[in-house]
């Protein structure tokens, strides 16, 4: 999955044009992965059609929540699936072939790297990209420092009254930021994510005709 920082600076970049409930939206966009912090696989919480695949399904969200697109929260929960999306499909198999487990290192070394190892050095660029990541992006993160707002339970994947789970999460993780070389990542690259992935998910919600104050640019 993409790290928390990627997500909550797509979800930013989208807020620029909608203007919603920051909290609300920001803490929709980590919400799914309270998983692995309650004892959950992936599967549920991320829409995901089995535990082979890192993909989720955006067709079975949207048969179930559609009509809650409106909620702040439920819209960050589903831009945090769509960005997931755009992640494993598009940009990890730029770095990383899963059918040779080969992976390209910014140096241009490829070596084989699955399972465990392959999460690492993952991990590991996403704790380096934190910091570069809340500068970039001027990232308001006072929220994951505050009283968690009152929000409508509507996402039944997810315990809405354990949410200060993945909020603490992330405020550590925000804590344990730091500056090192990265591995696998390019900053560039991943800024081309960000711009990319906020302007397909909000072009998704044009469409839709969710919000009747969305600004045009």
């Amino acid at each position: 999955m993409a790290s928390s920082m990627i997500h909550i600076a797509v979800a930013s970049e989208i807020n620029k044009r909608i203007n919603r409930d920051k909290s609300k939206l920001f803490i929709g966009t980590i919400a799914p992965d309270i998983s692995k912090l309650i004892g959950q696989t992936k599967v549920g919480t991320h829409f995901l059609d089995n535990d082979a695949t890192d993909l989720p399904n955006l067709g079975r969200f949207l048969a179930k929540y559609a009509g809650n697109l409106n909620d702040d929260f439920v819209l960050g929960y589903y831009i945090h699936l769509y960005t997931d999306y755009l992640w494993f499909k598009y940009f990890i198999p730029e770095i990383y072939n899963e059918d040779k487990h080969l992976i390209t290192k910014l140096d241009g070394s490829i070596f084989e790297c699955h399972g465990k190892m392959l999460s690492q050095y993952i991990y590991n660029d996403y704790t380096n990209l934190n910091i570069n990541l809340i500068d970039d992006y001027d990232l308001d993160l006072k929220i994951f420092y505050n009283e968690i707002p009152d929000m409508d339970n509507i996402i039944e994947e997810i315990p809405m009254d354990r949410l200060n789970l993945i909020v603490n999460k992330t405020a550590e993780i925000i804590e344990n930021t730091r500056v090192k070389k990265d591995l696998v990542f390019n900053m560039e690259d991943i800024h081309k994510f960000i711009k990319y992935s906020s302007d397909i998910i909000i072009s998704d919600i044009e469409n839709r005709n969710i919000f009747d104050n969305i600004v045009k640019k």
